[in-house]
């Protein structure tokens, strides 16, 4: 079975391809978490990790859910086309991942602070045979956060799984003074981009 195929373990990611249906009703996916090394090559820019890392879990998911298929042959499946993605955040040309532990979230929150940032998020879809990718940025723009302000919110433990040591959708969206772009890609997938793939696969129409 299977079809269309979430590549990510994040709950905002299949919440947010969720709601790019809903004009589709007949059109399920199911969700596969594709576990690849994160890790930047040496010299490689913003732009080009995260392409690169959005197009790996989709290899990533096509490879594991083409084995489940294969385990499976009592039950009829369909072609497969898997979709990844991939969220960073850049502040002055340096790559903000997932804090380490509450101090590196700490001095992340720390460098945010009255500045001014970007999120780049990128999505790529393959069928197997053919894999399209989109990426895209947005300014995001941060009020000054004082010590209570940044240790409270770590006390929530929010800040420690998301890309930047903060979360748009939650919390830390308190600390957004603006957004130059798409919402919907800093949360971790573009929408209208994201749509315009799959229009592409020819899995909407």
């Amino acid at each position: 079975m299977m079809g269309l195929v979430l590549a990510s373990a994040s709950p905002r990611r299949k919440e947010l391809l969720t709601q790019l249906f809903f004009s589709h009703p007949n059109v399920t996916f199911s969700v596969l978490a594709a576990d690849i090394d994160e890790t930047p090559f040496s010299d490689e820019g913003a732009a080009e990790l995260v392409t690169r890392l959005a197009f790996e879990k989709a290899k990533a998911g096509f490879l594991l859910a083409k084995q489940q298929q294969e385990r499976h042959t009592e039950i009829p499946s369909t072609p497969l086309t898997v979709l990844g993605s991939d969220t960073i955040v850049v502040l002055d040309n340096n790559i903000l991942g997932k804090p380490l532990d509450i101090h590196d979230a700490k001095r992340m929150l720390q460098a945010l602070s009255a500045q001014e940032h970007y999120v780049m998020t990128a999505v790529a879809i393959t069928d197997g045979l053919r894999t399209l990718d989109r990426l895209v940025k947005t300014k995001v723009c941060f009020c000054s956060l004082s010590t209570s302000d940044i240790e409270d919110y770590i006390a929530t433990m929010e800040p420690m799984d998301k890309a930047g040591a903060y979360g748009i959708q939650g919390m830390g969206g308190n600390f957004v003074t603006r957004i130059e772009g798409s919402y919907s890609a800093v949360v971790g997938l573009p929408l209208v981009e994201t749509r315009d793939l799959l229009k592409e696969m020819q899995i909407l129409t």
